[in-house]
């Protein structure tokens, strides 16, 4: 149990909680980063997360909902006010709805969680400010100590867990929902520099082909929200061709875009793409959640092999684009 000491002090409204690690900084920082961390120790033991939203930026936000033993969903979000890249994070929290809007029935805090290294490892500070004083009896009556402990009690494994987030691993996909779908990858580069590759058609050009024997004619780029963006492939043998296109919805250069996306001549719903870099160790984490209209085109576009496809295009990714330093442009 790394927690070795709780106080509670209702003159200030406050709720502290402090543990110790025996790891560094970058690695405890990088488990508040990484979305898929995060959900293994977030929630109670009996109460796992799932995370479909982390923009771990200023103004970003999280959107979660944590499943009980016998099926129950619960709701929440939190905003992110406040960020010192290894030393700290604050955020407002509280519950939610389905669509990720703040319940107005419940309290929301403010937390703040503090990093900082320890001859031993890490020291981690947990303090959460309540609204009032009723909103802090209340939220202790529904059991918010003993969750926050068994949720603590839960990071130990994921820190000792190296292998399943270390850089060197490819492209993975997680099944979230019926609809969803979670597409993770370390990229060896800043998330500037892979918020480039992404978003400049030249640099677009020269990586997003999928397996060897493609070229990508036609990239057109949308670069405000409303826009419109097409993207064409063909084979070299010039016997095969596809595309996507789709609206932007949402850019927050470097960590946030967000898209429609369908396949040219094929009618039918459109699947939403939320795109999410985060600076982690090793490069940046690129969190893609896809939301398809159904299980049945989640399953069939899964099964055509897409996150191999994927894997291909960010190691060319790596290899030719982000293996030397990109021209600064103004």
């Amino acid at each position: 149990m790394p927690i070795t000491e709780v106080i509670s002090n209702p003159h200030d409204l406050t709720l502290t909680i402090v543990a110790d690690f025996p790891v560094s900084v970058e690695r405890l920082w990088d488990a508040y980063a990484d979305p898929r961390q995060l959900e293994r120790f977030w929630g109670p033991e009996q109460w796992p997360a799932t995370f479909l939203r982390h923009d771990m930026a200023v103004g970003g936000r999280s959107q979660y909902f944590m499943t009980g033993p016998a099926g129950e969903i619960a709701y929440g979000w939190f905003r992110f006010v406040a960020i010192e890249p290894l030393r700290r994070i604050e955020v407002e929290d509280g519950f939610g709805d389905p669509a990720g809007d703040p319940n107005p029935a419940m309290p929301t805090m403010r937390i703040t969680f503090h990093f900082e290294g320890t001859p031993t490892g890490a020291r981690f500070r947990s303090v959460t400010t309540f609204p009032s004083v009723e909103a802090m009896e209340q939220l202790v009556q529904m059991g918010m100590m003993e969750g926050m402990r068994s949720a603590m009690g839960q990071i130990d494994s994921v820190l000792a867990d190296l292998a399943s987030f270390a850089a060197s691993r490819g492209t993975e996909s997680q099944l979230l929902s019926d609809t969803q779908v979670r597409v993770s990858r370390v990229i060896r580069g800043s998330a500037a520099q892979v918020w480039r590759a992404h978003h400049e058609p030249a640099l677009m050009q020269r990586w997003l082909l999928g397996p060897d024997g493609w070229t990508m004619p036609v990239c057109e780029v949308a670069t405000e929200v409303g826009q419109r963006y097409r993207y064409e492939w063909a084979n070299t043998a010039g016997s095969q061709r596809f595309g996507f296109e789709g609206e932007l919805l949402e850019s927050a250069a470097p960590y946030r875009a967000v898209t429609t996306e369908q396949m040219i001549g094929i009618d039918g719903p459109a699947t939403r793409n939320e795109l999410t870099l985060t600076p982690v160790q090793g490069g940046t984490l690129m969190s893609l959640l896809i939301t398809y209209p159904n299980k049945e085109l989640r399953d069939m576009i899964l099964g055509t092999g897409m996150t191999t496809g994927m894997e291909a295009s960010y190691v060319r990714l790596e290899r030719e684009v982000l293996g030397a330093p990109l021209a600064v442009t103004g």
